[in-house]
Formats: C-alpha cells, structure tokens, sequence
C-alpha cells in the first residue's frame, strides 16, 4: 500500500515557491507536530481533569477553556522551536506575539491562528479544531516584527488551513494551488495523504447558520430562509438544515459534501461575530481554492483589509451556486 505522509508530500510540492529554501516546508512540519499534540489531549480530555473553565476570559469576552490555554501555549511553543515565524496573532491573545525562538527574529513568515475553534463545544465531546493561516512578513528579517506584519489581507496569503479534532484528526491546507487533506494515523504518527486535491461540490443540500438569531436577520436573510424552508408556498424545500456550532466541523462538512455556512450580521452583531484573520480569511482562502466562494455579502473576503486584530466580518461560504443563491436574495 502507497502511502504519502504529511511531510513528504509538503517537501515534494516545496518547488512550487521559488522564495521558499525549506522553511515554509519546516513550518508546516511544525503546524502539524503541534495539531498532533492537541489532538493526543484532546482526546484524553475527560481523563485527565482539563475539561471546563480556566477561569479568565479573553479580549472577545468568552470564557476561557483549559484547552484552549493548552492549544495557544502549545502553537506558541512549537512555533519558536521551529524559527521560521516572526510573529503569530492568536484569538487568545489580546495582542500580537513576538515569538522569542532562537531564531524567530529572523523568521521569514507570521502565523494568524485559532488554536481551538468551537471550545465552547469541549466538554460535551462535539468535534472542534485549529484554523491556521500563513503570511510573509513585511518587516525586514532580523528586526522586531511589527502589526503591519500580521494585519495582512487574505490576497496576500502564502498557506491556510485547518485541522478538525473529530472521529480521526484531520489537516485539511492550501498552499494556494488546489487543496489536500491528510488524516491521522495514530498507529505511526503520522498525517498522511487521505483527500486529495478536494473540489467543493458547486451545489449542495445543506445550508448552516444559526436560525436562533432569526429575529435579528435582514429582511432578505429571511426571506432565504422562507426559502429554503419551502414556506413560501412557491417551492418545495431544496435544503436541509445543519448546524454544529463549531465552525471547522461545519465547514468541513460542506466542503465534502457541497454545502453554505452562513454567519451574518445581526442587530446585535452588525459586523458578524467571526474573525477575520482567525476565521474568515484563511477559510475562505480553502473555499475559494476548493472551486467554492466566500463573501461578506458585499465584498469578497480575501479582498478586506484589515484595521485590527479582533476585527470581525460577516461571512457567507461554501458551494458556488449555494452562495450565489443567498446573494440573490440578500
């Protein structure tokens, strides 16, 4: 049996950057070292008393999960071992990490990432994951990096992905040519080469979103949902409702199996509730790599420039036609 491993098929496709000399390959390796970490805890969650509060809360004033200081600390950690980042944002951290590696102020790259997405969902066993994203940093090698460096749009990206801490542990990443997901072996250790070259389906039957904010949704959101629910007399239902709550696991669904996620804005919310940098940017750049679209509902996502860290947008992703569908009515 032919097996394709994480690490070598990153080091097979490493021509494909001429800037690159090994260290994107190297930060990929690193990325997937510490999703293997968090998905060994993850897993042993409930036998080892890290379920539950820690007892702060962050800069988007949500408690904070044991896993999720246990996810933050360990993508810190195995980003300054591996030297190749300047620089990371975190949806833990109030600020931008200047990463202290050996050689970390020479790192070429700055990481944005949600260490655990859906932690709300840990302790009652509900898949969950890390949504990562890779850019070149602007300031000059060997000098502190700076904010410039991490609020970069998603047109800029060199690599996103995510990884999904479910039945098996799954990395799913783009590099910007076409997208590919690798599955864990837990038997060796390893990510290996499980979803190539992934194209979303341009249609689907599932539509996500949570209609519990109903009340606050535009007119025309609702006028969608009166659609899709057949309640406007003038069709039948053409779409099924699923909704995880953690965006990975919602996401990857649809990516699969052809679906829309939508988060939008509500009175309460006008700007959505997503991240940009953690959330948005790098899964639109997958949707959009996987042949699917990403939008605001007014611009494409990889095209917003961010302003600050915990800046939030509005998103509706997913299937082409299922997209185009909610614009139409939006």
């Amino acid at each position: 049996m032919s097996i394709t491993t994480l690490g070598q098929f990153v080091i097979e496709k490493q021509q494909d950057f001429s800037y690159a000399k090994g260290e994107l390959s190297r930060l990929l390796r690193d990325i997937g070292i510490a999703s293997k970490i968090i998905s060994r805890e993850v897993n042993k969650a409930g036998l080892t008393q890290i379920l539950g509060e820690h007892g702060s809360v962050n800069v988007q004033g949500e408690d904070v999960k044991k896993l999720d200081i246990i996810g933050n600390e360990t993508f810190i950690w195995a980003l300054e071992k591996g030297g190749e980042v300047c620089a990371m944002a975190s949806e833990e951290n109030d600020d931008m990490v200047l990463l202290e590696g050996k050689f970390s102020k020479h790192g070429k790259y700055v990481v944005c990432i949600d260490p655990l997405d859906g932690s709300s969902n840990i302790d009652v066993n509900v898949s969950i994951g890390t949504i990562f994203s890779i850019y070149r940093r602007i300031s000059e090698p060997g000098t502190e990096a700076n904010l410039q460096d991490v609020l970069q749009a998603g047109n800029r990206l060199v690599a996103a992905g995510y990884v999904v801490y479910g039945t098996s542990t799954m990395l799913v990443y783009s590099t910007g040519k076409g997208v590919n997901g690798f599955t864990l072996d837990p038997s060796i250790g390893e990510f290996c080469l499980s979803h190539p070259d992934i194209k979303t389906p341009a249609d689907g039957k599932v539509y996500s979103l949570n209609e519990g904010n109903a009340g606050e949704f535009s007119e025309g959101l609702n006028n969608y949902l009166a659609w899709v629910k057949g309640t406007d007399k003038a069709t039948s239902r053409p779409y099924t409702a699923r909704y995880i709550g953690s965006m990975v696991a919602d996401f990857h669904r649809n990516l699969l199996k052809g679906g829309v996620f939508i988060y939008p804005p509500t009175a309460k919310s006008p700007n959505g509730k997503l991240r940009l940098l953690f959330e948005c940017i790098p899964m639109s750049f997958i949707a959009e790599q996987a042949g699917g679209i990403a939008t605001t509902g007014t611009m494409r996502v990889l095209d917003v420039e961010p302003t600050e860290i915990h800046q939030r947008v509005p998103v509706i992703m997913g299937s082409a036609n299922m997209v185009k569908k909610v614009q139409e009515f939006m």
